[in-house]
């Protein structure tokens, strides 16, 4: 046998030893990669497939009015779930849940025996209350878990039901602002990781992970929760007064186009929902239905005659002979027989049909066309409420003569109530079409820092404040001495105007069945409020504008103004009476006198005192005012 050398055992040693180092250093490397470089993401892999996500929901940003109302809140309401692997006993765990969630047994047994890592109790265990969690707390189930969970809360009801809109059972917005700033709203979902074996044991040495979820945002509106209270209290009255089809109102600041307050009727209940037809939530009338305005529309013709210098309202006359001949056609006024002889001035303030077919004529189809365009009507205002409608009006190849007679007086035109309101803003706040919105701020709820803000958006100019100064007369004067009477309000300059349409369907009009409304503002020389009406055929009345909607904006003008601020004053255009209305008294000045001395005055007014003492110290209405006689006037008593 041939023997190897020493030289060559110890070269193949070498060679062996170095193989070795080089293996183990490979081996080393490799290991440090793993350890050091892919550890990270391999741990990260590992308790992917250990973990098991609990979701927590976020609460929902808060929404509240101007003035830090709560209008739409969150109420805790806890989710049950179940991890079915670490259920020890399934029989009794079903039937322990089922007594307290109110289900079969059966049922609660498939959702514990499920072939799911995690599984959640639905819908019986969505969204329970407080105290039914506690009792299942309480009964110390393994296996079964209990979610930090919320749902929406609606403190007042139907109060702005159609604005807010509601929100779902996942806390996802469906309707009104809960749709259109749902995003800003929802905020983003946290989670507890849980560690789990592949038998769905908790692992050891492994700590839960908690993602917290992050809060939406809270939204702060334009809409003045007193304005909208008086709303909601004169629209209740009016249904139960009228029994109307439906009705619609809204408030809105005509110098930013600021909605103050907006509602409607058939109403709901946005926490219920569920419980009325589905057009009556999916409908929200103020900025969705389309009709024909009728009168309130002449403002807009009015607006394009005085820019235009069509027109003189002090100056020039117009004969009313209760109907005019266009192109064949004979429209009618609305007083038989005709009002005779008027200024223009009496025109609007009587409402007269035929002489703003004459104010149509003399502006001539482009021209009054071209003012209805760039007051906004024929497009969506842009409002920030889901569903707004933009209104049907004539194409340029339909108008003739007819058309453009019947437009000058709101007939034949279809608008929303929103368009009309921001039209009539423009036509009396100097000038200017603003877009009207709801939202004002957005809110962090941690910091309390506003997180972004809406501004005004003023669209354009479309009259100058020369005209816009002619039009809050005239349509002051209406109030006082024409068709607006009953929208009169003692101490403040309002404006307005009435309006009274016959409905359409399939083309043809109804009999006996109208939408009376009515557009008013105050004060009329500074215009702070627009305030808008109209009752869907009203029943059991003379259904005119001036007598069923007028008194309702004159009602929400009185108690709105002085909570906007705005003080009585004695400078109004005198109120015309007729043999209908109730004479008005001065109300005297009482403070100071002793009872003595009041049962000596000759007063025609009724007298309400409380307090004790012998000398009146304070009254109500004040001094100065005009009101009703008989009215009461409530007087304190005190010692000086």
């Amino acid at each position: 046998m041939k023997r190897v050398s020493q030289v060559t055992v110890r070269k193949r040693l070498t060679i062996a030893l170095l193989a070795g180092l080089c293996i183990f250093f490979i081996i080393d490397l490799r290991l440090g990669y793993v350890q050091f470089v892919l550890g990270d993401m391999l741990t990260g892999k590992a308790k992917d497939s250990w973990s098991r996500n609990v979701p927590f929901e976020p609460e929902r940003g808060d929404i509240v009015d101007r003035n830090g109302v709560p209008l739409a809140t969150n109420k805790s309401a806890p989710t049950v779930y179940v991890i079915p692997r670490q259920i020890e006993n399934p029989s009794e765990t079903a039937e322990k849940l089922a007594s307290v969630l109110d289900m079969s047994v059966e049922k609660a047994y498939k959702f514990v025996t499920a072939d799911e890592s995690i599984q959640w109790i639905n819908p019986e265990g969505r969204k329970i209350s407080d105290d039914k969690a506690n009792q299942i707390k309480e009964l110390d189930l393994k296996g079964v878990y209990i979610g930090k969970d919320s749902i929406r809360h609606y403190p007042n009801g139907s109060f702005l039901s159609h604005v807010l809109g509601f929100a779902g059972i996942d806390n996802q917005g469906l309707m009104g602002l809960e749709l259109f700033y749902d995003e800003e709203l929802s905020g983003d979902r946290g989670a507890v990781q849980l560690y789990l074996s592949a038998k769905g044991k908790k692992m050891q040495g492994l700590a839960d992970d908690f993602k917290p979820p992050v809060d939406g945002l809270d939204l702060k509106l334009t809409i003045d929760s007193r304005v909208q209270t008086i709303i909601e209290r004169e629209l209740d009255l009016a249904e139960a007064k009228y029994n109307p089809d439906g009705i619609i109102a809204i408030a809105m600041n005509p110098n930013n186009g600021e909605i103050l307050a907006m509602s409607s009727r058939p109403t709901f209940d946005p926490a219920n929902f569920q419980a009325v037809p589905q057009e009556i939530f999916n409908r929200n009338l103020p900025i969705w239905s389309t009709y024909e305005p009728g009168s309130t529309f002449k403002i807009i013709t009015l607006a394009a005659a005085l820019e235009e210098k069509k027109v003189d309202l002090e100056s020039d006359h117009f004969h009313d002979h209760g109907e005019v001949e266009v192109a064949g056609s004979t429209l009618h006024c609305w007083k038989r027989g005709g009002h005779g002889s008027q200024s223009f001035l009496e025109v609007v303030q009587n409402s007269c049909n035929p002489g703003f077919v004459e104010l149509g004529m003399r502006l001539g189809e482009d021209t009054l066309f071209q003012y209805i365009k760039d007051f906004g009507f024929g497009t969506k205002t842009g409002i920030d409420l889901q569903g707004e409608g933009s209104g049907i009006m004539f194409r340029k190849e339909q108008i003739g003569p007819v058309e453009l007679a019947t437009t000058a007086f709101g007939q034949g035109v279809a608008v929303t109530p929103i368009q009309q309101v921001a039209a009539v803003s423009a036509a009396v706040n100097g000038g200017i079409l603003y877009t009207p919105y709801v939202a004002k701020e957005f809110i962090d709820p941690e910091t309390g820092e506003v997180v972004s803000r809406n501004s005004p958006e003023a669209k354009r100019r479309v009259i100058s404040e020369e005209t816009s100064k002619q039009i809050r007369y005239a349509l002051e004067s209406v109030v006082a001495q024409g068709t607006g009477k009953n929208a009169f309000v003692e101490g403040y300059r309002v404006g307005g105007k009435t309006g009274t349409a016959q409905k359409a369907q399939n083309g043809r009009y109804l009999e006996n069945n109208y939408i009376v409304s009515f557009m008013g503002f105050a004060p009329a020389d500074d215009p702070q409020i627009v305030v808008y009406v109209a009752v869907d055929n009203p029943k059991g009345t003379v259904a005119f504008g001036g007598t069923v909607a007028a008194p309702i904006v004159g009602n929400i003008m009185r108690d709105s103004l002085p909570l906007l601020g705005v003080e009585p004053r004695k400078d109004q255009i005198e109120k015309e009476t007729t043999w209908l209305d109730t004479p008005l008294v001065e109300v005297p000045d009482l403070v100071g006198l002793s009872k003595k001395e009041l049962i000596q005055a000759p007063y025609t007014l009724n007298l309400e005192s409380s307090g004790e003492g012998d000398i009146v110290v304070e009254q109500a209405p004040r001094a100065g005012l005009k009101v009703k006689e008989g009215s009461t006037i409530r007087i304190y008593f005190s010692n000086p």
